[in-house]
């Protein structure tokens, strides 16, 4: 089983104690969302878990105690650094920050664990194509080396999207080639692999491979283990993931990025961050009377 932490919030960023307290105590409770009063208990054991995938926009408070999983499980992680500033992302450390961040990441689990995620890429009348290749490169040339891959996708205009950020400008598909023509020379130059995920475009003739962000081809390279040779379903249209369990929650994220989709509005995600409980097996809450746990299938993965 391929386990994620940060599917649906920046568990990392904000509740990093209590995650390092999951696998303190072997095992976590998944809420689900379709149907609240079903909880899943998942086994944090290596026996259980084929690789741990983390996927944050700031490391910082779990580096400390990061070993405490590394050291024993196989890993991977994606670093979101983008090139919009707070009027975009208000929770989100600057680019600068979050630069040596992953630098500090890299020294504990090194570079082929981490893949860099630039994405969403969306246009506003500040956020210009220009200005995400500038940026894009200033980036690029600082992380190249220390990362295993770039990884982007073009944003999806989803109904919500418009309420929260009506400033966006609807991307075109000659936006798109010209954004990604730019992003693959850059990778390029500065030998770094990119691909897209989640994207239906094709952009090979740039250089960009197709590919999805967690596969076991990429996982199974970065800690040296051999999946066996299953098909990937994808997580929604576009997606070229495997599965994975995810053991966040939705509308709980406080980074307040304006093109959230895990978000409905910032300020339920404050709300549900008061009852959040370090010490329960849940994300969020505890367990009610009326749940139902169940066990989770943790099928294993590896040849």
């Amino acid at each position: 089983m391929i386990l994620n932490t940060g599917g649906r919030t920046d568990t990392v960023q904000y509740y990093s104690e209590w995650l390092l307290n999951r696998f303190r105590e072997g095992f976590v409770y998944s809420r689900n969302p379709l149907f609240p009063n079903k909880i899943t208990r998942y086994e944090l054991t290596p026996d259980k878990i084929d690789c741990v995938v983390f996927c944050s926009k700031n490391y910082e408070p779990i580096l400390g105690n990061l070993f405490e999983i590394a050291d024993k499980f196989n890993t991977y992680f994606y670093y979101t650094i983008t090139a919009y500033g707070k009027d975009v992302e208000p929770g989100v450390p600057s680019i600068e920050k979050s630069i040596e961040t992953l630098l500090e990441l890299e020294k504990i689990v090194g570079a082929g664990k981490i893949a860099w995620r630039y994405d969403p890429v969306l246009l506003t009348g500040k956020y210009t194509t220009d200005y995400h290749l500038k940026t894009f490169e200033y980036m690029a040339k600082r992380l190249a080396g220390h990362i295993d891959r770039c990884i982007f996708s073009f944003v999806e205009m989803y109904k919500k999207l418009k309420n929260n950020m009506p400033e966006i400008i609807l991307m075109t598909e000659e936006d798109k080639n010209t954004i990604a023509c730019g992003l693959g020379a850059i990778a390029q130059k500065y030998h770094i692999p990119i691909q897209t995920c989640g994207t239906n475009g094709v952009y090979e003739q740039y250089g960009i491979a197709k590919s999805g962000c967690m596969t076991l081809d990429i996982l199974g390279k970065a800690n040296n283990i051999r999946f066996r040779n299953l098909k990937h379903k994808g997580m929604r249209q576009g997606c070229h993931c495997m599965e994975s369990r995810d053991i966040g929650a939705y509308d709980t994220c406080l980074n307040g990025c304006k093109y959230c989709y895990a978000n409905v509005r910032p300020d339920i995600a404050k709300e549900n961050y008061q009852f959040h409980n370090k010490t329960s097996p849940l994300l969020i809450g505890n367990v009610k009377d009326a749940d139902i746990v169940q066990h989770g299938s943790q099928k294993s993965f590896i040849f």
